[in-house]
């Protein structure tokens, strides 16, 4: 069986790796509604792109706090940000290239300073 032995932790540690959860659930939350509720590709390419990264960072730093407030290294968190944080522009750049390459038309409607008719 596993380790049954008490996890105690300073109680402002608690608080901030809580505090980072909700966070970072909230964002993840969001970018899921966003990518749901948006009406093309391009808007449903934002939300996902930019609140889901924010939402893993949150959700990667509380559990660095907690390696470290454990005595543990964190080096696998470390490495999963980079990787995210690497990928998730990179891919979502990718993915508009090639739409805008396939003629893919938004519906978002054109701001009046660019409206030229």
């Amino acid at each position: 069986m596993g380790n049954t032995e008490s996890i105690v932790l300073n109680p402002l540690l608690e608080g901030a790796i809580a505090a980072l959860l909700v966070v970072g659930a909230l964002f993840l939350l969001v970018g899921a509604i966003g990518l749901v509720r948006f009406r093309d590709f391009y808007m449903r390419l934002h939300a996902p792109t930019k609140a889901s990264t924010l939402g893993v960072g949150g959700v990667l730093l509380a559990s660095m706090l907690w390696h470290a407030g454990q005595g543990e290294w964190f080096l696998r968190e470390l490495l999963i940000t980079l990787f995210i944080f690497i990928t998730a522009p990179v891919s979502a750049q990718m993915m508009a290239m090639a739409a805008l390459h396939l003629r893919l038309a938004s519906t978002a409607p054109v701001p009046q300073d660019l409206d030229h008719h």
